[in-house]
């Protein structure tokens, strides 16, 4: 990766380490690297605030952040972010069946369209990680 001046901050690199535990390194890899002068202010920001400032405090573990994003994304129509937490709950614990409870109970909550939405993703995003485990 090129490493833009305004992202060698302590602050930064902290949330980096997080944010490709998470969401995993070839996702962060590729955002960071896709960053023009235009698009790294807010590739810093989520980095740094988000995932090095929030993520880090000690007041809830991964695994109950990701739950919790799991049902905000899916409530606010955020496929390909969605997408890309399923694999991060995985990352941080969850298992596929408290996925789909998860998306049960935030169905209940945000509707049956989001629920179908969100349940059409989550396999989607299901057999991308196993297709890419039988590759690899």
């Amino acid at each position: 990766m090129t490493m833009r001046p305004e992202f060698e901050t302590e602050q930064f690199q902290k949330g980096l380490e997080v944010r490709k535990e998470v969401v995993g390194e070839e996702y962060v890899e590729r955002s960071l690297n896709a960053a023009t002068d235009f698009t790294a202010p807010l590739q810093k920001l989520v980095t740094e605030y988000c995932w090095g400032d929030v993520w880090t405090r000690p007041g809830l573990d991964r695994r109950a952040r990701s739950i919790l994003n799991l049902g905000m994304l899916m409530a606010l129509n955020r496929k390909d972010e969605l997408k890309l937490h399923v694999r991060g709950a995985l990352n941080n614990g969850m298992t596929r069946e408290e996925v789909g409870e998860a998306v049960l109970q935030a169905g209940i909550y945000c509707g049956v369209p989001a629920a179908l939405d969100s349940m059409r993703v989550v396999v989607e995003t299901f057999k991308s990680i196993d297709e890419e485990s039988s590759e690899g």
